[in-house]
């Protein structure tokens, strides 16, 4: 009676050698194939980084126009009067999770001259208010000439000048003087236009201690900005009112959304749209390439296949040789395209002075998705090189 055979079996390490003959004996055949995921995958890496730079850039410049900045003001009451903000509404603003960033204005009894001489009744429209000492880093405001408020010199007896105060005061240059709140002030800058902020166009500006203590300022806030975290302005907007006014959050003005702000989220889902759209196409191309060089590989092969069908192989294990195969191309392009297309986003994305931002999902991603696709686009071949007859291949060969 003839003995049963065994069947025989794989161990992993010996079908890893196995899956590495094509790529040892075939260097320019896979070399090509590998190439061929490695410069879809670099697409892909080099579409997403690319248009992530880009998107961040776009967003930081519609983060810079205002599209997260807050203004919370005073309200009016039944009969239409201002209802001033509590001495301790910034204060409480800036406790808001979202709220990155918190400056105000305050209000001042002064008014402001080009000197002593001019009639009280000319004020020219124009206000004295107090400012904190981090009002243009909040507003992204820009000084057209001399220097803003800092710490030495808000106590002092100077002034900083919106464009159009300082034009219809006469006021050139810093260094002039004006007369403020029954005293001379030294001009000591003047602002350039502010499209966020236009009511300091027409303000003289001084620093919060002198105003408390000179100008009859009674230290409460007459309009705090609000930077907040992009992604969360309608939430610090819906709580923005009852926290500065607790007892009264009705009677506080807070800022709608702005068209920046609808406008940020609109790119922000085109832009993202885009990269996947890209990246799919980038994929499906290299697995195009992967199924096509493994077919070719297999009718190149069929004496191979004949050989080892005949001493004994069965088609599973000729299909996980072709698969594995499928997958080491991938594997190793995955690699190489990640490399290739980071590289790619960081040369683009400096040329052009963007920020660099390669999405944390397509590294990761990238190997994986080659692997994923490598394996998909191998199959067809792996099943076809399993159904092989031995006599027909060996004929065939």
């Amino acid at each position: 009676m003839t003995p049963p055979q065994r069947r025989t079996r794989l161990r992993p390490t010996d079908l890893l050698r196995l899956g590495m003959i094509g790529p040892r004996t075939r260097r320019t055949r896979s070399a090509l194939s590998a190439l061929g995921i490695c410069l879809g995958i670099a697409a892909v890496i080099a579409v997403t980084g690319i248009s992530s730079s880009n998107q961040a850039h776009l967003l930081a410049r519609l983060d810079q126009l205002g599209s997260n900045l807050i203004s919370v003001s005073p309200g009016k009451d039944a009969e239409q009067r201002p209802v001033p903000l509590p001495p301790t509404a910034e204060k409480m603003l800036a406790r808001i999770a979202p709220v990155q960033q918190v400056t105000a204005t305050g209000a001042t009894e002064a008014e402001v001259y080009r000197n002593d001489l001019v009639p009280k009744e000319q004020t020219g429209g124009l206000s004295v208010l107090a400012a904190r000492p981090n009002l243009l880093d909040v507003l992204h405001a820009t000084l057209r000439s001399g220097r803003w408020l800092d710490r030495a010199a808000e106590r002092l007896p100077v002034t900083v000048l919106g464009d159009q105060a300082a034009e219809r005061l006469g006021v050139t240059a810093p260094g002039e003087r004006v007369w403020l709140g029954g005293q001379a002030y030294v001009v000591r800058g003047i602002l350039a236009p502010n499209d966020l902020a236009p009511e300091l166009g027409t303000a003289a500006l001084v620093g919060w201690p002198q105003a408390v203590a000179h100008l009859g300022a009674d230290g409460s806030a007459a309009t705090v900005y609000l930077r907040t975290h992009p992604e969360r302005v309608p939430d610090v907007q819906a709580v923005a009112g009852a926290t500065a006014n607790p007892a009264a959050p009705g009677m506080v003005a807070v800022s709608r959304p702005s068209d920046l702000l609808t406008a940020r989220g609109e790119a922000k889902g085109a832009l993202t749209g885009l990269v996947l759209s890209l990246a799919g196409v980038a994929l499906l191309v290299g697995g195009v390439g992967i199924a096509n060089t493994m077919v070719v590989g297999v009718m190149e092969r069929r004496g191979e296949i004949g050989l080892r069908r005949a001493l004994g192989a069965r088609g599973g294990q000729i299909a996980a040789q072709f698969l594995l195969e499928a997958v080491l191309m991938g594997f190793i392009g995955g690699v190489g395209g990640l490399l290739m297309g980071a590289l790619a986003v960081y040369g683009y994305a400096v040329a052009q002075g963007w920020p660099v931002s390669v999405p944390l999902y397509t590294i990761v991603a990238g190997p994986s998705v080659s692997v994923l696709v490598a394996g998909v686009a191998g199959i067809y071949p792996a099943l076809r090189a399993a159904g092989a007859s031995p006599t027909d291949a060996l004929r065939s060969a």
